[in-house]
């Protein structure tokens, strides 16, 4: 069959949203990590801009492979949005006008010294800035090594790049480009600008003072869920639009992009796009948390516990649902601040919504995984805020009490728990009641506050529950 691309586009069918007569559109946005999501999130938001002004095309850059940017060039830049959901749709995004694999650097550093190019942003994971536990950049990290090293000529990490870029704006003379890290990393722009001055300041000091005083990075807050892309994705595309799509990608129809406003232009009028600019992004991320992250850690081991196996699954488990609701809105909400633009009913409701969406295959044993990492602010800040507000938060307290039950039956059954700490929580749990259980967790730090041994009430509350949930006491737990 015929690939999607430029000379393709008017064979598409009628229905299908594409950038058929859009004009040549300019190079003014560098993305490093040009992956599923980046392409279902951010260049969406950049394509919706493109017809009415064309600047702001982006050069996708890949560090460490050549097969995206491959595919991509293949096909023009053209790849197929699937949208994923109760009503489904499929659209054509043409964003990108560059495509640079490991082996272009040269074209890489020109594009960063361009001042044509305003705004770089990076999709690369959590660890792809190189950062220590404390958010600090890792100066032992073999990347950085490599780039702080005399010789380094072609960075191996997003810092060194950025900063390489930025050196050669300053030696110009030239106004710095915005870094913009759309990663979910709390602070995100703060520790990448951190990471910036620290990178700098070993290689030259007046570089960092320079890149300290005059960059600014916007933090950011992104969401909306992505699958991997597979082979019945890409058959439903080419059924769909009549050529072949190497590079489609599939999300649900929820997104949400919250940038910080820093007082500089970041070039695309992404407020315009759907994007919320506010100066208070750590508002946006403390709601996403407790709200979106806290349910879903309560859906997975409620509902893995009452034979659940996606999130859609169990939402169709209309106690367990109508629980995770009232935990929202009773435990959840009423303990977070106030966001300007940021109305929590409407949040909760879209949150719902979302994971009641059958297009969506959301497997709670992968949301189950980490727990002792994850649930100390996912629902142990909840809890946190509730206590010191003289409440008792009863949901809350089940929901970790179905952890507990959760560890306790996969321990006893001899299944492994995927947690940094799995040996660990397995031999805590693997004997003895759930009062015992507990204990044990407290007295280690895994997974529950430590305030916790010092609270009788909230003690039993999640033992009690514990105990119910492995008993199978629904209707006493779900009420």
């Amino acid at each position: 069959m015929t690939r999607l691309s430029r000379a393709t586009l008017s064979t598409l069918p009628g229905e299908i949203a594409a950038p058929r007569s859009r004009p040549p559109i300019g190079t003014s946005i560098v993305h490093f990590g040009p992956g599923a999501f980046h392409r279902a999130h951010q260049a969406a938001y950049i394509d919706t801009l493109l017809d009415a002004d064309p600047r702001w095309g982006i050069a996708a850059v890949s560090m460490r492979s050549r097969g995206t940017v491959a595919a991509l060039a293949d096909q023009d830049g053209l790849y197929t949005l699937a949208i994923r959901d109760t009503q489904p749709a499929m659209r054509v995004i043409g964003a990108h006008t560059r495509f640079l694999a490991p082996d272009a650097a040269a074209e890489t550093l020109a594009l960063l010294a361009d001042p044509a190019v305003t705004l770089v942003t990076t999709t690369v994971t959590e660890k792809g800035y190189c950062l220590s536990a404390d958010g600090a950049l890792d100066r032992d990290h073999p990347d950085i090594v490599h780039d702080l090293a005399d010789g380094g000529a072609v960075p191996r990490s997003v810092v060194g790049w950025i900063v390489a870029g930025l050196a050669a704006r300053r030696a110009a003379s030239a106004a710095p480009f915005v870094p913009m890290p759309c990663d979910n990393l709390a602070s995100n722009g703060a520790k990448l600008h951190a990471a910036l001055v620290a990178f700098a300041g070993g290689r030259d000091p007046a570089l960092a003072d320079w890149i300290a005083g005059e960059v600014r990075v916007p933090s950011t807050m992104v969401d909306s869920i992505t699958p991997a892309a597979d082979d019945a994705l890409y058959a439903a595309v080419a059924e769909a639009i009549g050529v072949e799509d190497h590079a489609a990608v599939q999300r649900e129809a929820f997104a949400q992009w919250v940038i910080e406003d820093v007082g500089v232009p970041l070039g695309p009028d992404l407020a315009a796009a759907g994007a919320t600019l506010t100066s208070d992004v750590a508002g946006y991320e403390k709601a996403k948390l407790r709200i979106l992250n806290g349910a879903h850690s309560t859906l997975a081991y409620l509902g893995l516990l009452r034979g659940h196996a996606s999130v859609a699954e169990a939402m169709q488990d209309g106690p367990l649902a109508h629980f995770v609701d009232a935990m929202i809105r009773e435990d959840i909400t009423p303990q977070l601040p106030a966001v300007p633009g940021l109305d929590l009913d409407a949040y909760r409701a879209a949150v719902l919504a979302r994971f009641r969406n059958t297009a969506i295959v959301h497997r709670l044993d992968q949301i189950a995984i980490d727990g002792s990492q994850k649930l100390p602010y996912r629902l142990g800040d909840t809890l946190a805020a509730n206590r010191a507000a003289g409440r008792l938060p009863h949901r809350v307290a089940i929901a970790l009490g179905g952890w507990v039950a959760f560890l306790m039956m996969r321990s006893r059954q001899g299944v492994s728990i995927a947690d940094p700490h799995g040996s660990a929580l397995a031999a805590a749990a693997a004997d003895g009641d759930a009062r015992t259980v507990v204990r044990r967790l407290v007295e280690a730090g895994l997974g529950l506050p430590p305030t916790i041994a010092g609270d009788d009430a909230l003690q039993r509350a999640i033992t009690a529950s514990a105990e119910a949930a492995g008993a199978g006491r629904w209707d006493e737990l779900l009420r």
